[in-house]
Order: structure tokens, then C-alpha cells, then sequence
């Protein structure tokens, strides 16, 4: 089975000139339910950032703050450093690794 990703736009920083978003932060959750019913167990992990942008309100396709969605910030930040892939690999990895443990502790007697 695989997590679910949802991506959020926690906030974004703005030139108040033109409206212009300057920084995007962002979190990406991730969620993986093992078992059902009463023995359902949910493991879930986490990773946040920002992402700087440079807007340029003379620019074609230049979005001002009141118009933006979620959709839009979401995709610029994908076009620029953050790797949607690269985080969501190792969001699973991690939750991976709390359904199958590498190591344990405890000792045989």
C-alpha cells in the first residue's frame, strides 16, 4: 500500500506594492492506514519549507496576491526547488520504516 499527499500553502509573503508573492511556505502531509477495523493502525509524517520567488508584475502570466489559488502557488513551487518527488520518496520512506522497523531493541533472555 501506498501514503496518501496532500500539499498545503501554509502562507505566503507578499510585496505590497503589487502583490507579488515573494515566499511560499509549504507542508507536505503524508498518511498510510495498515490493517483494518479495530486493529487499523495510521502512520503519518511530515516535511515543511519555503520556497522564495521573484515576481515580476510587468511579466506575462504575472498572478497579483487576490488572485492567486492554492493550484497556482502550488505549481510555482514545483517549478522552482522543491522536488514534489524527492520529498514525497522519502515521506514514504519514513513511513515505511515505522510499518517495518529497521532495528530493534531488547535483549533474548
Amino acid at each position: 500500500m501506498a501514503a496518501t499527499f496532500t500539499w498545503t500553502i501554509a502562507t505566503c509573503e507578499r510585496n505590497v506594492s503589487d502583490g507579488g508573492v515573494i515566499v511560499a511556505h509549504w507542508r507536505c502531509n503524508a498518511e498510510e492506514t495498515v490493517g483494518a477495523g479495530d486493529d487499523a493502525i495510521t502512520h503519518s509524517a511530515a516535511s515543511y519549507g519555503t520556497q522564495s520567488l521573484t515576481p515580476d508584475a510587468s511579466a506575462d502570466g504575472f498572478v497579483p496576491y487576490d488572485s492567486l489559488t492554492e493550484d497556482t502557488v502550488k505549481a510555482w513551487i514545483w517549478a522552482e526547488d522543491v522536488d514534489k518527488d524527492a520529498i514525497e520518496n522519502s515521506l514514504q520512506q519514513q513511513i515505511n520504516e515505522f510499518i517495518t522497523p529497521p532495528t530493534a531493541t531488547g535483549v533474548p533472555w
